[in-house]
């Protein structure tokens, strides 16, 4: 039975008091229902079509819910099936009593535009689709949205366009706006082609014969992942490692880049399997009560089934301000930043959580949601693995199969754990999540349900979560994935002292993050002085203090390289929103990553982005960013830093103060006056950097990442509270 739309309860009508939009849109309505009936075939079991276009214009005047399918371009692999998706849920609509029409926006990859200059418009695509969504909305007064959830910045654009539409509409006195949102199914990992695996093996064994032994170990280790876009940048980072070797030609390494880049991807495309922005967005958009649990997490396109019970939701949203998506958000914005901790999502999110809460007009800032997350300890309840079997298709897999509910067996769990979920925030299903979990019909709500395998937890990996707000002496704030770092790992690098390697840029960096002779050419040119090299050792090794004491600089280097006791922070810089469109900082740390020389060593500091596929300590986001004359724009390799990751600090200190066993702060305005010539003559080569990027499509104008890289008229227009939603004391009116 399909459930009944009311019509919109409004004096506000464009349809019924401009007779243009009355000529020309019934055309637009009859062509989607014909197109979806044709796209069906013989799986179309509705009615003989009614949708003429005098009952289109009857249902215009009338003011039947105009409800808009937002879908994605089929050149990002998240949307390539979105074509049934919108016939399922057009046909649905209109049997429903509302009027469908369909638009589709610019999907931007991020996996495509890692690496070249692509990642300067993906920030900015985010920003792009929020001004086309509300173009959209606006200039056909539609009333409600079904949302394609794609990949990306995509999500929290669409988020963002409907908040802000639904501001200003709730200014005009006009009814609420209602969406609910369908996330593309999760994309199955490749499989390796089995006669690619002894290649792989056979370069490793000519590797280990050849003393390469870091770059046979990091193959095998590579090896060990799920073979997903991210998995064949780290074989990138190795294979070109391998051919400065001399262990592999161009043409080989071509070869194998090719077995390797046709095996991945399954034919019906979908958010790639690993937990980065995209499954992140997944989570948090459904922590915000804005997915209905049927479309959640899927393995697969959506049935028509799955389709109808999410838009016959509508019947319970239309015309009720409580379920108005600015309710919704601001209403579940503690719950969604708790989901989106506990899962280990994406550092990207707390940008884009904050730019989404800035375009529905709330106050709003990165400070703020550090303040939610600290409310209250999250545990960890993702043990999310690549290497084990455990990505985010497994848990579709276990969703689609009842062994999970997904994100409300994660609030479920969040709940038995004593962690304060809001149950009476209201959800797209028409009900609150209490009434949700509650629903017997839907299953058992324990993590533990899955037999095996399990991506969700019962019992936490540890007991906090979630991407930390870091302060310094030489920068105002940044972030930081601590709970994405296994626990000896975060020891190794906490409360240490780093020797920067400063990079203008991202290509500088990769190009010496590739050559196998970087940490040689350290030692040999005596860039770390062999007094600060014993003075890091004393602090960040003291065992070994007695050991090395007397030991010459070549042997004191290689001793502490071995042991992880030199610790390097890989700061690049000019990558900031305005300098360079704030691309995601992925590449430098793959290639670390897949190096094990490196990544016991080096922390990477950045004004530059990061996604949740980045292991080790990765530091970004800063603000002020360099191109604004911020901290890191000062900076010189050789210079020290110290590392307080649990302390949430990171100082630039003396060295001198250091030689005599010391961590100290220096005067950060001194150093930056000392410096002033190297800043400017730094920042008009970011100037000039920067023109390699559109000029229409550079982040000018905007505020800085702690405020969401938004509009600064955005910005400037957020004066709302979302406190009394937050607290169910009011509705929007």
């Amino acid at each position: 039975m399909s459930a009944a739309y009311p019509n919109i309860e409004s004096l506000i009508n464009p349809y019924r008091d401009t007779v243009l939009s009355k000529s020309n849109e019934p055309i637009t309505v009859a062509g989607l229902l014909d197109r979806a009936k044709q796209t069906l075939g013989a799986e179309y079991d509705g009615a003989k079509p009614d949708w003429t276009l005098e009952r289109i214009f009857d249902r215009l005047e009338d003011n039947a819910p105009r409800i808009a399918i937002i879908g994605g371009s089929a050149d990002h692999p998240a949307h390539i099936m979105d074509y049934r998706t919108i016939a399922y849920a057009a046909l649905r609509i209109w049997r429903n009593g509302g009027v469908p029409f369909q638009f589709s926006t610019p999907v931007m990859c991020d996996g495509t535009a890692q690496d070249n200059q692509g990642m300067s418009y993906s920030l900015q695509s985010r920003n792009a689709v929020a001004q086309m969504v509300a173009n959209q909305m606006e200039a056909h007064s539609y009333h409600g949205a079904f949302v394609i959830q794609g990949c990306d910045k995509q999500p929290l654009g669409v988020v963002s366009a409907l908040a802000h539409v639904d501001r200003v509409r709730s200014r005009r006195g006009e009814a609420p706006l209602f969406a609910t949102f369908a996330p593309a199914h999760v994309l199955h990992g490749g499989a390796y082609p089995e006669e690619l695996l002894p290649d792989l093996e056979e370069l490793a064994g000519k590797a280990e014969r050849a003393g390469a032994q870091d770059i046979a170990e990091d193959i095998r280790d590579t090896v060990a992942y799920v073979l997903v876009c991210s998995t064949n940048t780290s074989f990138q980072g190795v294979f070109e490692r391998a051919r400065r070797r001399g262990l592999l030609t161009h043409e080989q390494h071509k070869a194998l880049e090719k077995r390797l880049a046709v095996s991945t991807c399954d034919a019906q495309g979908g958010v790639c399997a690993f937990n980065g922005t995209g499954n992140s967005s997944r989570h948090l958009v459904a922590g915000l009560g804005l997915v209905h649990p049927a479309l959640e997490l899927l393995t697969q396109p959506p049935t028509a089934a799955q389709v109808y019970e999410a838009v016959d939701a509508f019947a319970a949203m239309i015309n009720k301000p409580k379920y108005r998506i600015l309710h919704l958000m601001a209403a579940n914005i503690r719950n969604a930043i708790r989901i989106h901790s506990s899962s280990g999502g994406s550092t990207n999110l707390l940008m884009h959580t904050v730019a989404a809460m800035l375009y529905g007009g709330f106050r709003f800032s990165l400070r703020e949601y550090d303040r939610l997350r600290r409310e209250f300890p999250v545990p960890d309840l993702l043990d999310y693995s690549l290497t084990e079997g455990r990505d985010i298709f497994t848990l579709a897999q276990q969703c689609c199969s009842g062994d999970s509910r997904g994100m409300e067996t994660l609030f479920h769990e969040l709940l038995r754990h004593g962690v304060p979920m809001d149950t009476e925030a209201p959800t797209v299903t028409g009900t609150t999540w209490g009434e949700r979990l509650n629903d017997g019909r839907r299953g058992g709500l324990s993590a533990d349900r899955a037999p095996r395998d399990r991506v969700i937890l019962s019992s936490p990996r540890r007991p906090f979560s979630g991407v930390d707000v870091l302060n310094g002496n030489f920068f105002e704030s940044a972030v930081v994935k601590i709970s994405g770092m296994p626990t000896p790992q975060l020891d190794s690098f906490d409360k240490k002292v780093n020797f920067v390697l400063y990079f203008h840029n991202e290509e500088e960096a990769n190009a010496h993050l590739l050559d196998p002779a970087l940490l040689d050419r350290l030692k040999r040119d005596r860039i770390l002085p062999r007094d600060r090299l014993l003075a890091a050792l004393r602090h960040n090794a003291p065992d070994r203090f007695a050991e090395l004491e007397l030991a010459d600089n070549d042997n004191l280097f290689d001793a502490m390289a071995a042991s992880g006791a030199l610790k390097l922070a890989v700061v690049i810089s000019g990558q900031g929103p305005a300098a360079f469109g704030m691309p995601e900082m992925y590449t430098p740390m793959q290639y670390i990553n897949a190096n094990r020389q490196l990544r016991k060593l080096v922390t990477v500091i950045s004004d530059g982005r990061y996604s949740g596929v980045t292991l080790g300590a990765a530091v970004g986001h800063m603000t002020p960013e360099a191109f604004s004359g911020g901290g890191m724009l000062y900076l010189q390799t050789g210079d020290m830093l110290y590392l307080d990751l649990r302390g949430k600090r990171i100082d630039f200190i003396h060295p001198e103060a250091l030689l005599l066993g010391e961590v100290q702060s220096v005067n950060w305005q001194e150093v930056r006056g000392e410096r002033s010539a190297l800043g400017e003559e730094r920042r008009q080569a970011i100037a000039e950097r920067r023109r390699r990027i559109a000029t229409a499509n550079r982040l000018t104008g905007h505020t800085d990442a702690a405020c969401g890289v938004v509009p600064q008229e955005v910005y400037d227009d957020a004066e709302e509270d979302y406190l009394p939603l937050l607290n169910r004391g009011g509705t929007v009116c």
